[in-house]
């Protein structure tokens, strides 16, 4: 009997196996990312099975067109995990003034981590920000200890500010905004930012790139007010190759300056361009430009 038992458990687990695929330990367990937040000095923000780091450059004060950029509105780099192949992946945007490029860069290189690009967001910044996409993929303690020594080559704040009583406050009509753009915006460090998804599926190294907004492929609409109810407005759209240019001609048409047009990944499927743009004026008026441009792309509406 014990023998029939056992040969049933048996075939439970195989066809289990066969259902669900092989049982795979998981990745990094807690102590593991206990390690990765103490090697990063910061908590992430979790959103599914993925990690994302912050790295504003709170040091900086950046003017445009007379506007001081708030971290949240166009300096905020970060880093985002996600189990991959029996270890992280990873992928990243990182905020660099132009002396430190090559010393960050140099150490990335020496640590094995792959940089997929290197560009500008904005236009006519003081001081002149740019911007090093990074990837790899590994042990996820190690991926950390990478690019906390590629970013000590910079003065990007590697220790966590304590955080304010308040929330500086959004003095725009959100609501407003929310029904325009066709998603809920959210509020972060006196900016309201939007991310739009696509419809279609993004994929590098035959991974999902899940969930996009914490993996850098969703549209990022930013709004910083700058009185009376206008807005500055940066971030970048994600687009295929035959959404570029009408959408370069939606921008355009309503006032909003594109300021950068350039791929972020190297292998991702399908091929996606991110374009920059720009704008200070009345925040519904550049919402509704920014709508006529997501109407010329597979983008998502809630």
């Amino acid at each position: 009997m014990k023998r029939i038992i056992w040969a049933m458990v048996g075939i439970g687990v195989c066809l289990l196996a066969f259902r669900f695929g092989p049982f795979i330990p998981a990745y990094a367990q807690d102590a593991e990312w206990q390690k990765v937040d103490e090697t990063l000095g910061r908590k992430p923000a979790v959103s599914d099975d993925v990690r994302r780091y912050g790295f504003p450059r709170s040091d900086l004060s950046v003017t445009l067109d007379g506007v001081t950029i708030k971290p949240a509105l166009a300096l905020g780099g970060w880093v985002a995990f996600k189990p991959a192949h029996g270890g992280a992946m990873i992928m990243g945007d990182l905020v660099l003034l132009e002396t430190e490029i090559n010393p960050v860069m140099a150490k990335m290189i020496a640590s094995g981590l792959e940089i997929t690009a290197v560009h500008n967001h904005l236009l006519r910044a003081s001081p002149a920000t740019f911007y090093m996409h990074v990837a790899g993929h590994g042990d996820p303690v190690k991926l950390a200890a990478a690019i906390r020594d590629a970013l000590a080559e910079s003065k990007t704040p590697m220790t966590v500010a304590a955080p304010a009583n308040a929330p500086p406050a959004v003095d725009l009509e959100t609501a407003k905004l929310d029904q325009i753009i066709g998603v809920n915006g959210k509020p972060n460090g006196g900016v309201y930012q939007f991310n739009v998804k696509r419809r279609d599926p993004i994929t590098q190294d035959n991974m999902l790139l899940t969930p996009v907004a914490a993996m850098g492929v969703a549209t990022a609409l930013n709004f910083q007010p700058t009185g009376a109810g206008k807005a500055a407005i940066t971030g970048d759209f994600v687009l295929t190759s035959d959404e570029v240019n009408p959408v370069i001609l939606a921008l355009r048409t309503h006032g909003i300056e594109v300021t950068a047009l350039h791929s972020h990944m190297l292998d991702e499927q399908p091929r996606l361009f991110f374009m920059h743009f720009w704008a200070n004026d009345d925040a519904v008026k550049l919402a509704n430009g920014l709508r006529a441009a997501l109407d010329k792309t597979a983008s998502t509406k809630s």
